[in-house]
């Protein structure tokens, strides 16, 4: 199939818009232009027009599309039932950018609901789409008009570039005048719930309809077997080839961040002015003080990074306001919600047995931190996961535990004896305290800014690589090793097999960021001081 690019403008005749029609009415899908993003047109009342939708797209069929009218009379045809206050926001935001859920009349096929009894109907205000509603006179069901998943189409070229050879025509109306989909509001229930931010804010919804809820989705991923009810719910979407990253935080953490982690294909999307401190290329998206500057601009630039050939792209995170969330909700899916709060702290403590660990995080913890023992979490674990006491059982002995109970002593000594036991009783353990201690962290971070991990094999669990920073305690060996046997009461023997079953002193600090000398002469003030400075 060859795709045809066809130029029609606000004051084209009705003899330009005859092919596109006549495609329309023979069930054939067509790009065409909204004042928002460009749709992929066709049949609203055809099961074969909309097939073909989902099949140029490769859009799954359990994501809904939404039906287009040219005038407001038009909703009757598609709905059972019209609320005042779908005329109140028609009367003031149509035509325009707002999409209205609303139940569905029986004349609206399921495929264009993907089985929900409601529909998304919407009026645009470009007039090329308007004009093209009215010469076919039929209602237009019309998703973005690109790959599923994939930054939405703002220009015809875009169109042309997604869907070349898979539909007839691209009508060439001009660039996309918002440049993000449609607000969506769901009238269904009790109360009107926003499913989709757009460029009618929640402020304005508000002004019309008074209270509005906020669907959770808006900012966060569908929970598992979570229905789809609105389009640009999904998990991931509106992404580039490149993997997206946002960062939270001041501009200086934000280059600080880029120029550590950068890589030769690496490059930033920043505010107006920005830039200038990065180590990498970069593009920016907009006024960081002016959504609509952003959100015109947003998948323009997703899509510049594809043609630079980005591998990944650090994302300067807009504010989260009742005016932004369009941007905020477009860049989190982009992103795969993966994002990185500079503000936010996550720092790793680690060091050999005796060094004295437990004496810095009592000091930090004083400090304002959220201490995460990993002793602590090892335990909870073997009492909340009977399979992992099992497994030890079966690798160190069953002689480890007593009416079911783990003597920690006996396997300590069991799996410090040889650094090849050491490595099996990491192996069991660290992928189950990895996943509970990150669970935790998550947690902590609601309350505070700074999270330490305190656990003795950080390292080897390859948990280190998730902090931001990692502290290593040291100290002599003959200093640990009198400790190790106060604390735990063994002998010198003992003690000195816990300490001869770890990595060497090299191990540790190689990967310090922070090395903190806990013993006499030095005092832990000081050792601390510059990383209570530039973290707290």
């Amino acid at each position: 199939m060859n795709t045809e690019i066809i130029k029609i403008s606000a004051t084209s005749s009705s003899d330009e818009y005859k092919k596109a029609v006549e495609l329309l009415k023979d069930n054939q899908v067509v790009g065409m232009p909204t004042e928002t993003v460009y749709g992929l047109a066709g049949n609203a009342y055809s099961e074969e027009a909309v097939k073909r939708i989902f099949e140029a797209k490769g859009r799954p069929q359990d994501n809904p599309l939404i039906v287009h009218i040219s005038e407001f009379s038009e909703i009757y045809d598609l709905v059972s039932e019209v609320p005042e206050i779908a005329k109140k926001l028609a009367e003031k935001f149509w035509p325009g950018p707002l999409t209205m859920i609303l139940p569905k009349s029986e004349k609206v096929p399921s495929c264009v609901t993907a089985g929900l009894p409601s529909v998304a109907v919407r009026c645009p205000s470009h007039p090329v789409a308007q004009n093209l509603i009215k010469y076919c006179g039929l209602p237009i069901a019309a998703p973005s008009a690109n790959i599923s998943g994939k930054p939405s189409p703002t220009k015809a070229e875009h169109v042309f570039s997604d869907l070349n050879g898979k539909i007839p025509l691209v009508i060439d109306g001009g660039e996309s005048e918002e440049g993000v989909e449609s607000t969506v509001i769901s009238l269904c229930g009790e109360t009107p719930k926003l499913l989709r931010p757009g460029n009618v804010t929640l402020t304005e919804l508000e002004s019309v309809c008074g209270k509005v809820l906020v669907d959770d989705a808006v900012l966060n991923p569908l929970k598992d077997g979570e229905k789809v009810s609105s389009p640009g719910m999904k998990y991931k979407h509106y992404s580039p080839n490149a993997v997206v990253t946002i960062l939270k935080g001041d501009y200086k953490s934000f280059c600080d961040y880029v120029n550590k982690n950068k890589t030769s294909d690496t490059y930033a999307m920043v505010f107006d002015g920005e830039g200038n401190d990065l180590d990498v290329e970069f593009i920016t998206y907009g006024n960081k003080n002016d959504y609509r500057s952003l959100s015109n601009h947003l998948f323009d630039c997703l899509r510049e990074l594809d043609s630079l050939g980005a591998k990944e792209c650090f994302v300067r995170c807009p504010e989260e306001t009742t005016d932004d969330l369009a941007v905020l909700n477009r860049l989190l899916r982009a992103a795969a919600f993966k994002v990185i709060d500079l503000n936010k702290v996550l720092l790793g403590l680690t060091g050999k047995t005796g060094a004295g660990k437990s004496t810095v995080s009592r000091y930090l913890k004083d400090k304002g931190a959220y201490i995460i023992d990993g002793d602590i979490v090892a335990r909870e674990i073997l009492v909340d996961n009977p399979v992992l006491l099992d497994t030890l059982a079966e690798n160190f002995g069953e002689d480890i535990l007593e009416n079911g109970v783990l003597n920690r002593k006996k396997l300590a000594e069991k799996a410090f004896s040889t650094p090849e036991n050491t490595a099996l009783l990491n192996s069991i353990m660290h992928p189950a305290i990895n996943d509970k201690i990150q669970s935790e962290a998550n947690e902590a971070f609601k309350t505070h800014n700074v999270v330490i991990v305190d656990a003795a094999a950080i390292i080897e669990s390859g948990y280190a690589d998730t902090c931001d920073k990692l502290i290593v305690v040291t100290a002599p060996e003959e200093i640990r090793k009198e400790r190790i046997m106060k604390r735990d009461r063994i002998s010198e023997i003992d003690a000195l097999i816990r300490i001869n079953g770890q990595k060497n002193d090299e191990f540790y600090e190689e990967k310090a960021d922070y090395i903190i000398k806990n013993y006499e002469p030095f005092l832990l003030e000081n050792e601390l001081a510059e990383l209570i400075k530039n973290i707290f």
